[in-house]
């Protein structure tokens, strides 16, 4: 996360290679090209105008988290919740903040907000100068799936500490990265992580990056 980040937007691993590891998952593609989302095996790409469509095997990707989902916990969230509710409903069903949850609720929901970033080209810019271009969509009475993780603080730079997730809709035609959204009723499941596979590009704008800024903390809460 801190190579992207630092402008580190082209990556060696093709869809198809990523989907080996993993059946759900999130990410982006080369030059900031769209969101990624990966469910039941199948990775979605979404783009700025809102758009999703099933990803080209042959695309590559700079960044992306996957799992094999198998849900360990799962439980019917209260009706008519806002984010910030969801969030402390899922803080109820885990039992340590240290381990890695993968993250899926499904659902029907009154609004959700998205932005997607734009596709970038060469030479490309710093993630926060990048993602002052997204495009933000807001969706009303929408049924889908919101998926990704929660990521333990020490995992910072690897990954994004806290809640990490992106939005598709049931119909797999819109999509983004989520801000915001009120659950009206749904279900949600967790997937505990105990094992990290970490595989760094070997290219030579990754090996030039700085990946441990001082203001890291705040570059990823600007861009999330």
């Amino acid at each position: 996360m801190s190579a992207l980040l630092d402008g580190v937007y082209d990556g060696e691993m093709t869809i198809g290679e990523l989907l080996g590891h993993g059946n759900f998952g999130l990410g982006t593609f080369d030059g900031l090209d769209g969101e990624m989302v990966i469910l039941d095996g199948v990775c979605w790409q979404l783009r700025s105008d809102g758009t999703a469509t099933r990803a080209d095997l042959d695309a590559r990707t700079p960044f992306a988290v996957v799992t094999n989902f198998v849900p360990h916990i799962t439980a019917k969230a209260p009706d008519n919740l806002a984010r910030k509710d969801v969030s402390a409903f899922i803080d109820s069903l885990i039992h340590s903040q240290n381990y890695m949850y993968a993250l899926r609720i499904t659902g029907d929901f009154a609004d959700v907000t998205t932005r997607t970033v734009v596709k970038q080209e060469k030479p490309y810019p710093k993630m926060v100068e990048a993602t002052q271009s997204d495009a933000v969509v807001h969706m009303d009475h929408v049924s889908g799936t919101i998926a990704g993780f929660r990521t333990p603080v020490y995992e910072q730079g690897i990954s994004v500490p806290g809640c990490h997730v992106h939005f598709i809709d049931a119909g797999c035609t819109h999509g983004g990265h989520v801000l915001d959204f009120s659950l009206l009723s749904g279900t949600i499941e967790l997937c505990v992580g105990t094992d990290l596979q970490l595989r760094l590009p070997l290219t030579d704008e990754f090996s030039r990056a700085e990946l441990a800024p001082d203001d890291l903390q705040q570059q990823i809460e600007t861009t999330e």
